[in-house]
C-alpha cells in the first residue's frame, strides 16, 4: 500500500491584503500583494486502502470521519452531509479521488489565526492529490488553475460574498510574493533574496493572541462599501494601495529598512477601515512593548484577533519582548521565510 506526503506553506501578509479581492483589485491603481510562505506547513499525508470511500483524519481536532464513495455528490454537499470536512471532500471530489484513500491531515495554523490556514490546507491538499494521480500541478498555468479551483470552492463553503487570491500562492510558490492582479490573471512575481529573507526574519515577530477572528465578514463589509462608493473605505483602500506598492518598490531597490515603517502605517489604515480587528490585549501590549523596540504593529489577515506583526528596531532584547508577549497569555509562532519551490 502505498502513501505520500505532502508540505504547503502557511503566509504572513506583509501588505496589501484585501485589496486582493476582485474586481477591487482592478479598480484601484498599483495594486500588489505583498506575503511570504513561511516553515508554517499545512501537511497532508495520502495512504492507499481497501475502504470504498475516503477517511479523514484531523490531527488539529483529533477526529477521524469516513464517507462512502456515492456521498461524494451535490446533494449529499448541499444539505450538510460533511460538516466542517466538506471543504477538503469538495476537493476530492474536483481531483476525482472519492475512494480507496486516507487522509491525515494538519493546519500548520491555530484556528482563526488570521494567516489562511484553511486556504493552505486546501491548496496544498488539492497539489497533494494531484501528485497522487501522477499530475504534478508545475507549470504556471497549472498553478493558476489550481488556485482558482480551490478558491472557487473555499468561497462555496464562505458563502461571505468575493474571496482574496493571496493565501493560495506561498504553497503553490514559496519565497517572498508580490501579487499583481489582472483582468485575466494574478501574476506572480518573486522577490525572494536571502538578504531580504534574513532581514524579516530578524524585524518581525509574530504573535498568535489566542483570539479568533471571521475575515469573511469584515471583508464583505468593505466589499459592500467600497462599491457604495463610501469616502472612507475607498480612501482607506487606496491608502493601503499606496502603502504596498511603496513597499513593493522599496524592495526592488533593496531599501530593506523603509519596508518596516510602511507595514505599521499599513496596519494603522487598516485599523481605520476595521475598527476591531485589533483587540484591548493586542494594543495594551503595543503600548508596553514600545519601549522596548517595537515600532509597529499590523493584524494579519482582515478580521479581528488572531495572529499579528510586531516590527522590531535593530539591536533590541528580544527576550525581553517574547517574555512580555508570554506574560499576557500570547504565544510567539517563531517562523523562517521558505525559499522559492
Amino acid at each position: 500500500m502505498r502513501s505520500l506526503t505532502f508540505e504547503g506553506s502557511v503566509r504572513v501578509d506583509l501588505l496589501g491584503g484585501t485589496i486582493d479581492l476582485p474586481p477591487i483589485n482592478l479598480v484601484i491603481n498599483n495594486v500588489v500583494t505583498l506575503n511570504v510562505a513561511t516553515s508554517l506547513k499545512a501537511k497532508v499525508i495520502i495512504s492507499e486502502n481497501n475502504f470504498p470511500g475516503v477517511i479523514f483524519k484531523s490531527l488539529d481536532y483529533k477526529e477521524e470521519v469516513s464517507y462512502p464513495s456515492e456521498n461524494f455528490c451535490e446533494e449529499d454537499f448541499r444539505k450538510g452531509t460533511f460538516k466542517h470536512f466538506e471543504f477538503l471532500a469538495r476537493i476530492c471530489k474536483s481531483s476525482g479521488i472519492t475512494k480507496n484513500i486516507s487522509l491525515e491531515l494538519q493546519s500548520g495554523s491555530p484556528p482563526g489565526a488570521g494567516l489562511g490556514g484553511s486556504s493552505a490546507m486546501g491548496i496544498s491538499l488539492y497539489q497533494a492529490l494531484r501528485i497522487w494521480k501522477n499530475e504534478e500541478v508545475k507549470s504556471e498555468l497549472e498553478r493558476e488553475s489550481a488556485r482558482l479551483i480551490v478558491q472557487g470552492i473555499e468561497s462555496i463553503i464562505l458563502d461571505a460574498g468575493p474571496a482574496g487570491y493571496q493565501d493560495y500562492y506561498p504553497a503553490l510558490y514559496g519565497g517572498i510574493l508580490a501579487l499583481h492582479g489582472k483582468p485575466e490573471r494574478v501574476d506572480v512575481e518573486q522577490l525572494y533574496s536571502k538578504e531580504l529573507s534574513s532581514f524579516l526574519e530578524e524585524h518581525l515577530l509574530l504573535v498568535y493572541s489566542g483570539e479568533t477572528r471571521n475575515s469573511g465578514i469584515n471583508n464583505w463589509e468593505v466589499y459592500k462599501g467600497f462599491f457604495d462608493k463610501k469616502k472612507e473605505i475607498r480612501t482607506g483602500l487606496n491608502n493601503i494601495a499606496n502603502l504596498s506598492y511603496q513597499a513593493y518598490q522599496n524592495i526592488k531597490a533593496d531599501k530593506f529598512e523603509n519596508l518596516l515603517s510602511l507595514i505599521g502605517q499599513e496596519g494603522e489604515e487598516r485599523q481605520k477601515l476595521f475598527p476591531s480587528i485589533t483587540t484591548k490585549s493586542m494594543r495594551d501590549l503595543f503600548c508596553h512593548s514600545s519601549n522596548l523596540g517595537v515600532t509597529g504593529l499590523k493584524v494579519c489577515g482582515a478580521g479581528g484577533g488572531g495572529c499579528f506583526l510586531l516590527t522590531l528596531k535593530n539591536n533590541l532584547d528580544r527576550f525581553k519582548i517574547e517574555e512580555l508577549i508570554t506574560s499576557r497569555g500570547m504565544k510567539v509562532m517563531p517562523f523562517k521565510i521558505n525559499a522559492p519551490l
